[in-house]
């Protein structure tokens, strides 16, 4: 069994009693909010996953069930994605894994993920359409009014990045990354001040946080410039210069390839100001 609380009513159980070989397994989204306990309770099930898989068993996560799969080695370097917010701390612990953090349903040989809560939908239609083929997958499209389209989930993250470590050099680097990002200067300058190496400040930085700087920087400003489309009218020049970028060409580059859409797309769909 699957020791996951959330589905515990859900829990897939082996079939060695029956000796049959399943198809597909699911392995559900965890509920614990530390993934490396969950994995750990259910380190047990790594070993008959492998072996299913060995015997030609294929493999679906639901979002964070994606680190179990992990765990087991047979997404190392495959393609896989799981929820949003989870994908820092997926990259941590599965840096051989190509981790698509954009996706919304990935498949790789047989194996398969999806991001978030809604994702799931859209895997169960993917394996539908694949098991059973496309006309019963459109026809439950339909009848759950699901939008088969969607491919992308980037603009459903959100910057979540760890904060409760006990580096003091990479909590002030945080700080003032945090405090000066509207400025439109290097992340050199933003913490010039911090007694460290700069090969020490970007080698223990990335250990805590899981990324570079450079890109706390552009993660802040891009969490900034949503925030400010989805809660004001400000004209785009406004937005862009509020959040630390000055070319409104780089801005657009940059938001696109974090958040999946333009930033006009993300003010039309998320405006609630």
């Amino acid at each position: 069994d699957f020791k996951n609380d959330f589905f515990e009513n859900y829990a897939i159980r082996s079939t060695a009693d029956t000796g049959d070989l399943p198809d597909l397994i699911l392995i559900p989204s965890f509920k614990h909010e530390n993934i490396s306990t969950a994995i750990q309770d259910n380190l047990e099930s790594v070993g008959w996953l492998n072996k299913m898989a060995a015997q030609g068993s294929e493999i679906a996560t639901f979002c964070t069930g994606a680190f179990l799969l992990g765990a087991s080695g047979l997404l190392s370097g495959k393609i896989a994605t799981t929820h949003v917010d989870a994908c820092t701390a997926f990259r941590t612990a599965f840096p051989d894994v190509n981790l698509r953090a954009d996706l919304t349903v990935t498949h790789d040989g047989g194996l398969y993920t999806s991001g978030g809560a809604t994702s799931s939908f859209h895997l169960m239609l993917h394996l539908i359409r694949k098991f059973c083929g496309s006309k019963q997958a459109i026809a439950v499209a339909k009848i759950f009014a699901i939008d088969m389209d969607r491919k992308q989930q980037s603009y459903f993250s959100t910057f979540n990045i760890e904060r409760t470590h006990l580096d003091p050099l990479v909590k002030l680097a945080q700080e003032k990354i945090e405090e000066g990002y509207q400025q439109t200067v290097t992340i050199e300058e933003l913490i010039k001040d911090i007694p460290s190496s700069r090969r020490n400040m970007l080698r223990r930085f990335k250990l805590v946080t899981g990324i570079t700087p450079i890109e706390y920087l552009q993660q802040t400003r891009i969490a900034a410039a949503k925030k400010l489309l989805e809660q004001t009218a400000e004209q785009m020049n406004e937005v862009i210069y509020k959040s630390g970028y000055s070319d409104p060409k780089a801005f657009r580059k940059v938001f696109k390839k974090n958040v999946g859409m333009t930033p006009k797309a993300y003010r039309d769909k998320f405006y609630y100001g």
